[in-house]
């Protein structure tokens, strides 16, 4: 099968590679539809360490061709892999965080992923999409049940602030999750004005333009107190500071962003001061997609207007470097097989 393979920190090619090998309770999926991830980005450019060669692409869609004995799922049926993988055993998967398994891996990056012709993945880790959800947006399940992951684990009341960080794609998504849970107002913090328009469109209350002023904003938008919830999206230590100065007296802060700087400087005192809850999220479980792929269903969650650029299979290295650049106007970025 045809495989984009890195072979060291911005080395990938297109590669002829072996179909992988089908085991008992697992499917093997045809690939129709993957999505280009900021996290694709870190690990191509060596930021993510990972053992090579490798496959990358953990945002996959495709139709399974094979399935294993034990697998539940048919030939035919359209669908989404969760790509953490846990063992199911360890004293983590048996209390139910099976997204924090020492022995797990997620495809994509600790394990050959879906920038490929075919993927392999446990049956329970693959989800049936409804034929409502097209292929080409479905791979924003995915991030979408990140997000969510990330949002239950802080407590939000109808009426309580909720600042998003940040108006990329996972912006975006925060955005439309803390609506749905009544959050308001909801204040969407960007320096993009195209990315603050559909913050808007997506229901956010009040935009505001990152720099000098933003946190005076989130303050005269909250009568002075700050924000009850803050999600920093960005993954950059700076936002990071922001964050702690736009948080209310013990309000919650949701660090989402994938943060690879080993050092920064941060407003520490507003910590102890301000006695604030940090969050940190890592991956999704299972139990995130059925209510994700529900979401976008019932239309509570809108991914079409987050897909901008979709590219044919072999122009994966463009879509890497496009989701590097500094493009205004770019979001989503798909990968048609």
């Amino acid at each position: 099968m045809k495989a984009m393979v890195l072979r060291a920190p911005g080395d990938l090619v297109l590669d002829e590679v072996e179909v992988p090998r089908l085991e008992a309770s697992h499917v093997r999926i045809r690939v129709t539809h993957t999505g280009v991830c900021g996290t694709d980005l870190k690990i191509y450019n060596g930021a993510i360490p990972v053992q090579y060669p490798l496959i990358m692409g953990h945002e996959v869609v495709g139709e399974v061709v094979e399935c294993g004995d034990d697998a539940e799922l048919q030939v035919g049926n359209r669908v989404i892999v969760d790509p953490m993988v846990f063992c199911g055993t360890c004293f983590h998967c048996r209390i139910g965080q099976t997204n924090l398994c020492p022995d797990g891996v997620i495809l994509g990056r600790d394990a050959d992923g879906g920038f490929a012709d075919y993927i392999v993945a446990p049956g329970a880790n693959v989800f049936r999409l409804t034929p409502s959800i097209s292929s080409q947006t479905a791979p924003l399940i995915q991030v979408t049940t990140t997000c969510l992951h990330a949002q239950r684990l802080t407590q939000l009341f109808p009426a309580e602030s909720v600042v998003v960080l940040g108006l990329g794609v996972t912006g975006q998504l925060h955005v439309q999750l803390a609506k749905a849970r009544g959050a308001s107002p909801v204040i969407g913090v960007t320096r993009s004005p195209f990315k603050a328009q559909l913050a808007r469109q997506f229901g956010a209350d009040i935009t505001l333009q990152s720099g000098a002023g933003m946190v005076h904003g989130v303050l005269e938008a909250t009568a002075g107190r700050g924000a009850d919830l803050v999600i920093e999206t960005t993954g950059r230590v700076e936002a990071f500071a922001d964050a702690l100065n736009m948080a209310r007296l013990g309000g919650k802060l949701l660090l989402f962003g994938i943060n690879t700087a080993t050092e920064g400087r941060l407003p520490f005192y507003q910590l102890y001061f301000k006695e604030l809850a940090l969050f940190n999220a890592r991956a999704a479980k299972g139990e995130d997609y059925a209510s994700s792929i529900d979401l976008v269903q019932r239309g509570i969650v809108r991914l079409e207007p987050l897909v901008t650029h979709t590219l044919p299979f072999p122009e994966l290295k463009r879509g890497i470097e496009m989701i590097g650049s500094d493009v205004d106007e770019r979001l989503k970025v798909i990968v048609e097989h």
